[in-house]
């Protein structure tokens, strides 16, 4: 069974058994995550998109963590002018254990 999730402006197709790295959810590491925001759902025979695509994602949070360091830079050519800024991502990641149509 597959199914196309949607977390926050992202949307992941995922199946039992794969692991997620998506934007930071509230969660503690080892708690049960369910999503109920589904775009597609497929059993193999028939496929339900939209409205009619009614399930659960279940899946456990494995770990928090921070993404590595991307530089900002800017630069306008002889006038002086430099900016750098530094931004971290929060992350979760996730390892999906079912799918409930």
């Amino acid at each position: 069974m597959q199914a196309v999730i949607r977390l926050g402006s992202h949307q992941y197709e995922v199946s039992s058994g794969d692991t997620l790295r998506v934007e930071k959810i509230d969660a503690p590491v080892g708690s049960e995550v369910r999503i109920k925001d589904l775009v597609m759902l497929s059993d193999g025979e028939t496929v339900k998109v939209g409205p009619e695509a009614k399930g659960t994602v279940v899946g456990v949070v494995r770990s928090q963590g921070r993404a590595p360091k991307l530089i900002v830079f800017k630069k306008k050519r002889r006038k002086g002018y430099t900016r750098t800024q530094g931004h971290r991502q929060l992350y979760t990641t996730i390892e999906i254990t079912k799918i409930e149509a």
